[in-house]
């Protein structure tokens, strides 16, 4: 008797290894559900099925994820309490449920469409904010004070929002010693968001007004706040009308954004480089950025994109080098240990 396919296809989705897979970090990243759940290891393995489907085997059936455990377990507390307790519950819940019926004429029901300000809804904000002054701050008819001032702004907009982004998912560590700080760490590093601090910490301290650099912020505002009106205003008759288009468009080339992003933070440390032969020129920032760089090149999310960026530039300058300039190889060796060390 033949083993069940779909028993097969399941075991080796649940083999697969997803933390050396670009795509899951970046798919993990863009699912919106609330914190509590995103710790439940069900609730991973279900959306690891669900990437496993999507991206490596389409013929895997994944189920509909159940909630029986947190179910059960409240109905066996409330089977153990005491009768005389459940007794005045029943009585408590009637009289509730009179004065609820008595009350309908006079309360109004609440909204479920309506905008609450909570931690997504901030996040929107602070974004929308932060894509609408970065976009001053490019535009060159800007006077050029207000586009420094935006400059400045969207850079510290974007710091901000991705400290409360960390705060709302990770929060503080558990216990103030040094095994929980590090485990606490660990888990940050790993995220899109604390590299988005470090990036744009790097800029704010700076005296360089490098508009190229507000390429990888517009980017991330542009795909959360695409990400929050695709849904929460999905129903909406303006968003329809206006916003469908493109916000479908943003979450359909979350990639084609990824590479923008990548290959605008790779050019903005060549021009901290070509800075150094000018009178605004910072050392330290220049070595800094290139340790963010180096951090870049190695981080599970955003790996895939720097090192697919920099096997590109080094396939078009290596042959020029070694038909043009030869002796560039030596220290050009030197610093590809560096960046490999």
């Amino acid at each position: 008797m033949g083993e069940d396919p779909q028993k097969i296809k399941k075991i080796a989705a649940a083999a697969y290894d997803y933390e050396n897979d670009s795509r899951w970090a970046d798919y993990w990243y863009n699912i919106l559900i609330p914190p509590h759940m995103a710790s439940r290891s069900d609730v991973v393995d279900h959306y690891k099925k669900k990437f496993y489907q999507r991206y490596i085997d389409p013929d895997l059936v994944v189920e509909a994820m159940s909630y029986g455990s947190s179910s059960q377990s409240s109905k066996s507390s409330s089977t153990s309490q005491p009768a005389s307790e459940q007794a005045r519950a029943g009585s408590t819940g009637a009289s509730t449920r009179t004065s609820a019926t008595s009350g309908t004429s006079t309360t109004p029901a609440a909204n479920p469409s309506s905008l609450r300000l909570d931690r997504p809804t901030i996040q929107f904000a602070a974004n929308a904010w932060v894509f609408i002054v970065a976009v001053l701050a490019i535009i060159p008819l800007t006077p050029k004070n207000l586009s420094i001032r935006a400059y400045r702004l969207s850079l510290m907009g974007t710091t901000c929002s991705s400290l409360f982004s960390l705060y709302g998912v990770y929060g503080k560590p558990r216990a103030w010693n040094l095994q929980a700080v590090q485990l606490w760490l660990h888990s940050l590093l790993a995220t899109k968001d604390f590299i988005y601090f470090i990036y744009c910490l790097t800029f704010v301290s700076s005296n360089l007004n490098m508009k190229f650099a507000l390429i990888p912020v517009l980017c991330r505002s542009l795909e959360h706040v695409a990400k929050f009106l695709r849904h929460n205003f999905s129903h909406s008759s303006l968003y329809r009308k206006y916003l469908d288009e493109a916000c479908l468009w943003v979450e359909s080339n979350t990639t084609t954004l990824g590479i923008l992003t990548s290959h605008a933070e790779i050019g903005v440390g060549f021009l901290f480089i070509i800075s150094l032969f000018s009178w605004q020129r910072n050392i330290i920032q220049t070595f800094m950025y290139w340790q963010v760089l180096k951090f870049m090149y190695r981080a599970p999310v955003t790996s895939g994109y720097h090192q697919s960026a920099w096997a590109k530039i080094g396939r078009t300058i290596n042959p020029l080098v070694n038909r043009y300039a030869p002796f560039l190889n030596t220290p050009l060796s030197a610093a590809q240990r560096w960046w490999l060390r």
